[in-house]
């Protein structure tokens, strides 16, 4: 069973579709027994730092979605990125959950690149994957998947052990995304 977290925000129903088209058998939950209880766990991401941080602690769910990502596939996208790591300048500086080292930053303004960010680019020059966000994680020594936009290289993709993560959104992906999510369904 796959525990797609529920903390009062985020894409829970395209999550829940993209890995019924899978085969993968999930439920949305904020029952911190039945994520512990998990054999996988997706925390999906739409919403912002301060917000999800606070829900995740006024549900019980912090050190849950801590021990989670330590012990088990894991996989974290958009904000379920974004939150993984030591801080967030989103919300005049939020700290996260700190797994990962590094930081996560707003987009500077440049003339002809919107904030957000939404639409298609290439990770490491090659597939494409739909992106919505405004604030990106820094280049750190787990990331495997690299884009570029406002004129910042950062970090689309990262894996650390059986902890994956993406600044992209699989699940509106098309094909492309359902693979790498059929692939994190395999390691």
């Amino acid at each position: 069973m796959i525990s797609i977290i529920d903390y009062k925000a985020g894409n829970l129903t395209s999550v829940k579709l993209a890995l019924d088209a899978l085969g993968a058998e999930s439920e949305v939950t904020s029952d911190p027994a039945a994520i512990l209880a998990a054999d996988r766990v997706v925390f999906p991401g739409v919403g912002a730092a301060r917000s999800a941080m606070a829900n995740l602690r006024a549900l019980g769910l912090e050190d849950t979605v801590r021990r989670c990502a330590a012990e088990k596939p894991f996989l974290g996208i958009c904000l379920g990125m974004q939150i993984i790591f030591d801080r967030s300048e989103e919300d005049g500086g939020t700290d996260t959950l700190g797994l990962i080292p590094g930081q996560v930053r707003r987009f500077p303004s440049v003339p002809g690149c919107k904030v957000p960010q939404i639409g298609w680019n290439q990770v490491n020059g090659e597939r494409e994957y739909y992106f919505v966000h405004s604030y990106y994680a820094e280049i750190c020594p787990f990331t495997t998947g690299v884009t570029e936009y406002a004129g910042v290289r950062f970090t689309a993709m990262i894996k650390k052990d059986r902890l994956w993560a993406c600044q992209f959104h699989p699940e509106k992906s098309g094909r492309t995304g359902l693979e790498l999510m059929r692939e994190w369904l395999r390691a």
